[in-house]
């Protein structure tokens, strides 16, 4: 039996469009057999609150800046809409919160008026003087290996200092963009600081996603996990449409599985040691 898809964003999150339905994911998910579905949609903000760490920090600005607040009230309504349409699938509502550790004020704000199931956390950009800017930018600007190990050493500092979340949503984000093709990057070369991630992620018996739109992680990086103590594992395929939603979940099953894992206290629960 298939997992719950724990990472899935609708025509709510900023980066979508009208393709990316609510509905049409849930019946898609019904389809393919999974017990649950979490809406999580992107919560990113270009502008924010002088509480914020941010704004401490002296950020100003955010680059690119496309991203759009969630239209909270209509994100309920279809919520509730797909909930009724589809009893036989649990429908789980969320937010991706990105950078959470920068924008304290700001998530507490959105999710006091807008309480949600599930938070996941993510880290999609990197500060270079003033601003933020995507990390993917960062790669070739920067150089890939020093981006990346700064980008793991910034993850395990959000990780120490936001306790909004409670999944890790996909841990190296920046391997989809790794320059020459994913398929050239490498986990082992960054073993130590990936360990020092999930060190941080143990310490908090929070759950590592395993992202099946990322290069599919390896039996030894979910090991690494597994061998600083990690507790739980997540599945998310990160879908921005319909068609992707639970995709590759057959081999991340079989990752998750050789890595010591196993299914948890129910169908809907995440995978655990």
């Amino acid at each position: 039996m298939l997992p719950p898809d724990n990472h899935v964003h609708s025509e709510f999150s900023w980066d979508t469009g009208p393709s990316a339905s609510m509905v049409e994911t849930c019946a898609r998910a019904v389809r393919t057999g999974l017990p649950a579905v979490a809406f999580t949609e992107h919560l990113d903000f270009t502008v924010w609150a002088a509480e914020d760490r941010a704004s401490r920090d002296g950020i100003v600005d955010r680059h690119p800046a496309q991203q759009q607040p969630i239209d909270g009230e209509a994100y309920a309504a279809a919520i509730e809409e797909c909930r009724d349409r589809f009893p036989d699938l649990r429908v789980v509502s969320g937010v991706e919160a990105g950078e959470p550790h920068l924008f304290a004020a700001s998530i507490a704000a959105h999710l006091a008026a807008g309480p949600v199931d599930r938070v996941l956390g993510s880290l999609h950009s990197l500060t270079d003087g003033g601003r933020l800017v995507g990390v993917s930018r960062m790669l070739t600007r920067s150089g890939a290996d020093a981006t990346m190990r700064r980008y793991l050493g910034e993850m395990a500092q959000m990780v120490r200092d936001s306790d909004v979340f409670e999944v890790l949503a996909h841990v190296d984000f920046p391997r989809r963009y790794w320059p020459g093709g994913r398929d050239r990057y490498a986990e082992r070369p960054f073993e130590a600081e990936y360990r020092e991630v999930f060190r941080a992620l143990a310490e908090t018996g929070r759950a590592l996603e395993v992202n099946t739109t990322s290069p599919l992680a390896s039996v030894e990086l979910v090991r690494w996990f597994r061998d600083e103590g990690g507790e739980a594992v997540s599945f998310g395929s990160d879908a921005h449409t319909p068609t992707a939603v639970g995709q590759r979940f057959d081999l991340a099953v079989d990752v998750v599985e050789a890595a010591g894992f196993r299914p948890g206290r129910d169908r809907f629960d995440f995978w655990r040691r």
